[in-house]
């Protein structure tokens, strides 16, 4: 046995040393602190997140999410937080993703279902809307706000019965609540019985007389009535509860007007469009009402924001003919009487008036033509005049031009649904043109976007960098700076020392000739910045970086033409189908440009040829699949070729990115789509 044990003994690693037992333990702590490390950072990056997201930075917050998503993409938590982001953004489709991303990590987060409920309900996909709140329902049958919200999709399919029986189940719960009584009157105006509505809301009223949407709800069976005294006074009591509700102000004016009370009507379209100013219903009565104190010269502001709005409405245009008429423009009136007369070629009243301006302006024979009609008109009894009793007021989709002095009230006068807050710092209204982002060029100058990380890179253009040795570095960018007075100098420097560069070649040199027009292009010297890429093109056939900088001079050419790009001007079509040439020519030499995929792209945009150009930035997002701007104009050329929902979930991916921008297109055609 001795033997066993010394042969073992021989054959086995011998123990450590202290000196080499603490170098172990050394490397195991490097090891482990380094594992912590990493699982504290993406806690941390968590953090960092939900932190930019209370405080409303939602394009900061996706950034941070994201490097969770990609360090983690098992985890669900990231998913919603990203998907909340995005939900305060208005960009509803991209949330919703985000959220059933998450539920497919972990279904069972009631809040994820609850967030992509509301996301629905903003896409008008109720039915979807509703089997998420009915999942919550499943998991907490006492969420309040997921039967709220489930009952208003039910009331948006005007599938009335399910809505009430919601709120019959709603009521074993919260039998006294003045929400629930309130929701239950609204049910029964829709369902045309307003004996039990009035039933409902006196109930609510009961359990919380300070309740501003049950006053609402009351006044407007008062209004329904035509009982305007005791509608304005119900108003006045939802006003104090609910004092930034536009639709309050909007009807306390209508039930003022019909008890005579002007300066009163005019006083609430005031409070209302101060709240929104893009208030339809208020800048039209408010117009009216203005012109008939004689406040002539504001009425016409108003009648210009309706009809900057909707410039087919003959009834404003006619008012504004007539407020014309009042301050002197009589060829203004003119102009617009005659657009509603074809228009309206039966609208006597209009030419009686244009008749009576028309003489005014010493126009004997047009003001006899007028009057001939008119009078031919009365003599005629299978013409006839048709009645012109105007009503005091009209729906708004009413637009019988006899009309034309009536106040204008709401098709439908029932409570708003709000199912989301506004929030300060909303990136999504700041207003951007539907313009592609910049082409890509090769520049000496780059800015950084503060909101984007996206930094273009292109191998070959590092080698291309490390070849030019002394020379400045080259930056792929669509982000150009505005050169200072001192940044200039140095260009024209640097042109001046490559002239005597280039003057004392025995032979030509592709790279100096590249580095001559790098300058002249920033000194904006286009043409011979092209001069100079001819010649390196002529030393150097496979370099694809010189038909690439050619395509972006001509562009700037283009664009240094004339501010607005006419693309059926042949001067235009020319210069661009120039540069293309010049990118398929980069584009044979080095397919895997990505920059040079999507300038092809931006040129086909300018042209209008959006299926081409949907086929070039998708090039480029197969070699770059992180690329917001590709995301962003394929996205916009979608939308301009009639692909509206590809085009959304395209410019939900480039504000994913960073490219914030697009969450004001993704808000302003979504509402396009409603």
């Amino acid at each position: 046995m001795k033997g066993r044990i010394d042969h073992l003994a021989k054959v086995t690693t011998p123990l450590p040393t202290r000196e080499g037992l603490r170098g172990w333990v050394f490397i195991f702590f490097i090891l482990l602190s380094t594992f912590l490390r990493a699982q504290i950072n993406t806690d941390r990056v968590m953090l960092m997140g939900r932190n930019a997201l209370y405080y409303e930075d939602y394009v900061l917050s996706i950034q941070r999410f994201n490097m969770v998503i990609n360090a983690k993409p098992y985890l669900s938590e990231p998913f919603f937080f990203r998907g909340l982001a995005k939900f305060y953004l208005e960009d509803f489709k991209g949330a919703e993703q985000d959220c059933s991303a998450s539920l497919d990590r972990n279904p069972y987060v009631s809040n994820s279902y609850q967030l992509r409920g509301l996301c629905r309900v903003n896409l008008k996909d109720y039915e979807g809307a509703i089997r998420d709140y009915r999942k919550v329902i499943g998991m907490e049958p006492r969420n309040k706000p997921s039967w709220h919200n489930m009952v208003l999709c039910y009331y948006e399919l005007q599938d009335y019965t399910q809505a009430d029986s919601a709120l019959d189940m709603m009521m074993r719960y919260w039998s006294r609540d003045a929400e629930v009584l309130t929701m239950k009157a609204q049910v029964s105006i829709a369902q045309g019985d307003t004996v039990r509505a009035l039933k409902w809301v006196d109930s609510a009223l009961e359990v919380d007389p300070y309740d501003g949407q049950a006053w609402t709800m009351r006044s407007m069976i008062s209004l329904s009535r035509s009982e305007y005294a005791q509608a304005e006074g119900e108003l006045d009591k939802a006003i104090l509860q609910r004092p930034r509700f536009v639709a309050n102000y909007i009807n306390r004016a209508l039930a003022r007007f019909h008890q005579d009370n002007l300066r009163g009507a005019m006083a609430d379209y005031d409070q209302a469009l101060e709240i929104d100013a893009k208030n339809y219903i208020g800048h039209f009565n408010r117009g009216l009402l203005r012109a008939q104190v004689g406040d002539d010269n504001r009425a016409i502001e108003d009648f210009d924001y309706v009809l900057s709005v909707e410039p087919d409405n003959m009834i404003a245009l006619y008012n504004r003919a007539l407020l014309l008429q009042q301050t002197g423009d009589l060829h203004g009136a003119i102009r617009d009487i005659s657009a509603v007369i074809d228009e309206y070629p039966e609208f006597w009243v209009g030419y009686q008036q244009r008749a009576a301006i028309r003489r005014l302006l010493g126009d004997s024979y047009g003001a006899e033509r007028d009057e001939f009609k008119v009078l031919k008109a009365r003599m005629d009894k299978r013409a006839g005049i048709r009645d012109t009793t105007a009503h005091k007021t009209r729906k708004q989709s009413d637009r019988k031009i006899e009309d034309y002095a009536s106040l204008v009230e709401a098709d439908e006068n029932e409570p708003e649904h709000e199912y989301a807050s506004a929030y300060r710092g909303r990136v999504q209204d700041r207003r951007v043109e539907s313009q592609p982002q910049p082409l890509y060029v090769l520049s000496l100058h780059h800015i950084q976007s503060p909101t984007s990380r996206y930094i273009p890179y292109y191998s070959r253009l590092e080698q291309l960098n490390a070849l030019r040795q002394e020379q400045p570095v080259i930056y792929l960018t669509n982000n150009e700076p505005q050169l200072s007075d001192a940044e200039m100098q140095k260009h024209f420097t640097a042109l001046s020392q490559l002239n005597e560069r280039i003057a004392a070649l025995t032979k030509p040199d592709a790279l100096l000739f590249l580095a001559r027009a790098m300058e002249e292009y920033h000194v904006r010297d286009f043409e011979a910045a092209l001069t100079d890429l001819d010649h390196a093109a002529m030393t150097d056939t496979l370099n694809a970086f010189i038909p690439f900088m050619s395509a972006q001079l001509r562009c700037r050419m283009m664009e240094a033409q004339s501010t607005e790009v006419d693309a059926a001007n042949l001067t235009t079509r020319l210069g661009y189908a120039r540069a293309l040439d010049d990118l398929k020519r980069a584009l044979q030499l080095a397919p895997d440009n990505p920059y040079a995929w999507y300038d092809l792209g931006n040129i086909h945009v300018q042209m209008h040829n959006y299926g081409e150009a949907r086929q070039a930035y998708s090039r480029a997002l197969n070699l770059d699949p992180r690329f917001p701007d590709a995301y962003y104009n394929r996205g916009l050329a979608c939308i301009l070729d009639g692909q509206l929902q590809l085009g959304l979930s395209d410019l939900s991916q480039a504000g994913e990115y960073g490219l914030f921008q697009a969450y004001n297109l993704i808000k302003r055609y979504s509402k396009d789509k409603r």
